[in-house]
């Protein structure tokens, strides 16, 4: 079994869902007292958001990127970046790294039952190019939100969900969003923040919903099963790119 490196802490609510999934993972399929070799370094969200914020994303780009390079120094056998907006910089990571990258929209577009997808996420993830063209990048035709909704859920991520705070209000409001997204044809609705399944689950959806945290950690327990320690990842063509 391979080392898997979390590039986590943005935030550490979802960060937290990744370390437990990837030991349930591991433990069910090992079985017994089997658990996941993980290696976690947990940012400061702060200087994280503040980057976002303030467009410096050279800056954080740069901040990842080293990060990234110290896990993998520390014997990660590949690396994940647990956040979707953060992909955004996910080539400066990928120019450092010699171990797979394990990119967090090939794992949700690999699970899409339909060619249809409704994407919710932070409001970069749902209006910048990099998500939406990853994802058709594999065949998808990407619907996104109205305006009006983009901001409704990327306030209910920053304001409640990245400070732990889960409400039913916010659950209602985030389900007739869903609802929306699946009457305009969406055969599936990417939760491209991994706060997002937190708060929303199967019940929530009248379509399927594609919890983007759990499905990175899975393809990443998948890798890392594959490969024993100790034994070259394979680096190179498709997945030093991040496909999964």
């Amino acid at each position: 079994m391979r080392t898997i490196g979390l590039l986590g802490g943005m935030s550490w609510e979802s960060t937290a869902l990744y370390y437990r999934v990837a030991n349930e993972l591991v433990r069910d399929r090992l079985g017994g007292l089997a658990s996941a070799s993980l290696l976690v370094r947990s940012l400061d969200f702060r200087a994280v958001r503040a980057c976002q914020v303030e467009d410096r994303w050279d800056d954080a780009a740069a901040l990842l990127a080293a990060e990234a390079r110290a896990l993998e120094a520390a014997g990660a056998g590949l690396v994940l970046l647990c956040t979707n907006y953060m992909h955004k910089v996910a080539p400066a990571l990928e120019a450092v790294l010699t171990v797979p990258f394990l990119h967090i929209a090939d794992a949700v577009a690999a699970a899409a039952p339909g060619p249809v997808v409704g994407l919710l996420g932070a409001a970069g993830t749902v209006r910048e190019p990099f998500y939406r063209d990853r994802l058709a990048a594999h065949g998808l035709t990407v619907l996104t939100p109205p305006d009006d909704d983009v901001e409704r859920v990327d306030a209910a991520i920053f304001g409640e969900l990245c400070r732990g705070v889960l409400s039913d209000g916010t659950r209602a409001e985030l389900r007739a969003v869903v609802a929306r997204l699946a009457d305009r044809g969406a055969q599936a609705i990417a939760l491209s923040c991994t706060e997002l399944e937190l708060l929303l689950g199967p019940d929530d959806s009248p379509v399927p919903l594609l919890p983007s945290a759990r499905l990175h950690v899975t393809a990443a327990v998948d890798r890392a099963l594959a490969l024993p320690a100790g034994v070259p990842g394979g680096v190179g063509g498709g997945i030093r790119e991040g496909m999964v």
